[in-house]
């Protein structure tokens, strides 16, 4: 095992990092931004390197002054978490040749995954089933209308390079399409550096399922089961559960059994999340595959007991898998919400602010992970997840109700701070949701709902321009602090 990794993020993954290597004896680093020079994941750390000023590019997106900062104190190891810098395979690729050890799979293989479109050109070879429309890229908008016109509308154009929720369009008419091709390839050249788009059918009536898969350097690999992330604003996840509900054994041994193959057919390592649609008839269409700890990671350590940031810390370190297909049991159900800091009634539009109250709930078979607390300052120039919310129960119904009981205890308190909670709980008391036949269109649903009669229902926000992952030439200057 590593004397000591260095934590490349912020917040509540960084928090979650830091404690899985304190339980195993090993040495943290945190790097911050001036931003976060006070917040709790440097509090703990044993050592901190401030990286630059508050904007992303120039602090945790500076893979230069990321690599200069574990030169300095003596990593072996960096963990990503997720975001930033986590599925980049150029600063893998950095890392390793700086000798230092990326928790993830190898550069190559991060490289051919986060590309989608090669994605699905490979595990379309690996016998996973895609969704109806073009494996390659389409350089012309002529090239698009004819895949559309194939496969029937609407259709959802995708840049190639895309992530998280973004660089996605999705279109109901060939008269639509030209505007929403050009639209997203320009979106997707801001935002990830790589204009490349392919089309493919929008499943209006489909369930959002992924498989948490685990695989060492040795050829080995295991699944844990399945998680349900159907509820969504602007394609980004609002509540997660384990295992996903109301599917047959047979769809849930096609998931897991097609994820786990395609994933060893590219030599993967580490933790990693393939995702699927899977639409009323139980057909399973692949979408994409993570290279990174998800964010919903923890309903699928409630269900089996595995602590996956201990695993990839292991696997990191060359140590074979620990776990057998047949020793993973499946317990229970889990169920997380996450708690942004974002106002639902305008279009989630994030309220960064200081808070003056911050209680989190607590019980039996309740986890909180957050980096919250009374007098933190959410900043405007990160992304709005505060905390994530995960219980367990026996059974769905339990679980769900142990949920909406947590989220009642929940005091977040600030001038001008509004969250995700009240829309949770909506979502908690819909009566498709509570008995699994929810679709990704639920979301969409309940605000449509909530809106006033005549009153046009909020267009989803275009995708955000997220900056992208080239380090900047000169790394500004830092700054190393030892906890005692």
């Amino acid at each position: 095992m590593f004397e000591k990794v260095l934590i490349a993020n912020r917040g509540e993954i960084a928090l979650r990092v830091l404690r899985a290597c304190r339980e195993l004896g090993v040495r943290t680093v945190v790097v911050h931004s001036s931003a976060d020079a006070d917040s709790l994941p440097v509090r703990l750390a044993d050592e901190t390197v401030r990286i630059g000023p508050a904007a992303s590019r120039q602090s945790y997106l500076n893979a230069a002054a990321i690599v200069e900062a574990a030169r300095q104190t003596g990593a072996q190891a960096v963990h990503p978490g997720y975001g930033f810098l986590s599925e980049d395979a150029d600063f893998a690729e950095i890392c390793a040749e700086n000798g230092l050890v990326f928790v993830g799979p190898p550069p190559q293989v991060m490289s051919a995954l986060s590309d989608k479109s090669t994605a699905r050109a490979l595990m379309s070879r690996a016998g996973l089933p895609l969704p109806p429309g073009s494996v390659r890229t389409l350089p012309t908008v002529a090239e698009a209308l004819g895949v559309a016109a194939e496969v029937g509308y609407p259709v959802i154009v995708k840049a190639a390079a895309g992530g998280g929720g973004r660089g996605m369009t999705v279109v109901r008419s060939a008269a639509a399409l030209p505007r929403a091709y050009a639209r997203t390839r320009a979106a997707a050249q801001v935002a990830f550096g790589d204009d490349r788009v392919y089309v493919e059918r929008y499943l209006t009536d489909a369930r959002h399922v992924e498989v948490q898969v685990l695989c060492d350097g040795h050829g080995n690999g295991v699944h844990l089961g399945t998680r349900d992330c159907s509820v969504q604003r602007r394609h980004q996840k609002l509540v997660e559960e384990a295992p996903a509900p109301a599917l047959s054994a047979a769809t849930v041994d096609t998931l897991t059994e097609t994820a786990l193959r395609g994933v060893l057919s590219v030599g993967f390592t580490g933790a990693g999340t393939v995702e699927f649609l899977v639409d009323e008839a139980e057909r399973c269409h692949f979408l994409e595959i993570n290279c990174r700890i998800q964010v919903e990671h923890p309903v699928t350590e409630m269900i089996t007991g595995v602590d996956l940031v201990h695993e990839q810390l292991h696997i990191a370190a060359g140590v074979p898998l620990r776990l057998r297909q047949e020793e993973i049991r499946l317990h229970g159900v889990a169920v997380e919400c996450r708690v942004n800091v974002e106002d639902p009634d305008h279009d989630f539009a994030p309220t960064p602010g200081r808070l003056d109250r911050f209680r989190p709930p607590g019980g039996p078979f309740t986890r909180v992970d957050t980096h919250g607390h009374p007098g933190y300052l959410v900043s405007p120039h990160y992304d709005s997840l505060l905390a994530k919310v995960a219980v367990w129960a026996p059974d769905r119904a339990s679980a769900l109700d142990r949920l909406e009981r947590a989220l009642g205890e929940f005091d977040i308190a600030g001038a001008g701070v509004r969250t995700t909670i009240p829309f949770v709980r909506r979502v908690l008391d819909d009566a498709a949701f509570r008995k699994a036949r929810h679709t990704t269109a639920l979301v969409d649903r309940l605000l449509a709902d909530r809106a006033p009669a005549g009153a046009p229902v909020p267009a989803p926000a275009a995708p955000a321009a997220v900056p992208g992952a080239t380090p900047a030439a000169n790394p500004p200057g830092t700054s190393v602090r030892r906890n005692r």
